[in-house]
């Protein structure tokens, strides 16, 4: 039987851009050519860079959500904006922008909110819901990958240093979100996956808590030992991406420009 999972063409023409992620598009593009032509202070360009690139893909993440929640079955993610990508139709900004951004801005630990409210009840098999999960954290995946590839490229060597520093900044937060979300922690999209693999028992005793597994995780993150840990295991990874040791941390003193 063919159903909206084997049509995706089907429902692109929801997809319609907000001037708001347009405008974000914008301010990305303008904060990256003048980090990139370097000279002169470049420290707001690169915090403008960055931000406006993780906000953009924060809207990326909730936005695959939607979509592949869509292509499962659940229309009314339509009604709710979510296809837009339009920061201000998420369900949760605190969760969704708000923290995840004060996280950034304290300590350089991103984490994109799963904020984006699905009609569990019209998804018809336990491989979709896990797939509605997974797709979140599978675009950080993939945007590290093509960044991760791009600061390979001869053309990105030949960028000024403030953008290419920006970028390995930019690119790691995106490796340490993809890491962080795909935990298996109640609250986070890690254990959306495997939630309809376990029992209903399980879910319901873990149901009251979930909303505090993320804000656990981050407690624990800022632990000095732990910290050290995680990040050694951020370096393994983004050291097998051929990134150049020492960029991320440059861009990251650049991009806190009030320090």
């Amino acid at each position: 039987m063919t159903d909206a999972w084997t049509r995706p063409g089907s429902h692109l023409r929801h997809v319609r851009p907000s001037a708001l992620f347009l405008a974000l598009i914008v301010v990305c593009i303008a904060s990256g050519a003048s980090a990139w032509n370097g000279g002169g202070e470049q420290r707001i360009a690169v915090f403008l860079f960055v931000m406006s690139a993780w906000l953009i893909s924060l809207c990326l993440h909730e936005f695959m959500h939607a979509f592949v929640a869509l292509r499962a079955g659940d229309t009314t993610v339509i009604g709710k904006g979510y296809l837009t990508l339009d920061p201000i139709k998420y369900s949760d900004p605190l969760f969704t922008f708000i923290l995840p951004t004060i996280f950034v801005l304290m300590g350089g630990i991103p984490l994109s909110g799963g904020a984006v409210y699905i009609d569990r009840g019209r998804i018809r098999s336990r491989a979709q819901h896990s797939w509605v999960s997974a797709a979140g954290p599978l675009t950080n995946v993939a945007i590290a990958a093509v960044c991760g590839l791009l600061l390979n490229t001869s053309l990105f060597n030949s960028a000024g240093a403030p953008f290419y520093a920006a970028f390995a900044f930019f690119t790691q937060l995106q490796v340490i979100a993809a890491v962080l979300n795909l935990l298996p922690v109640p609250g986070l999209d890690g254990y959306g996956i495997i939630e309809p693999w376990l029992s209903y028992d399980f879910r319901r005793a873990i149901a009251p808590y979930a909303q505090f597994g993320p804000l656990l995780l981050f407690a624990l993150l800022f632990t000095p030992e732990i910290n050290r840990w995680f990040f050694d295991q951020v370096d393994h990874i983004t050291d097998a991406m051929n990134i150049p040791p020492g960029w991320a941390s440059l861009g990251y003193h650049l991009f806190r420009f009030w320090k």
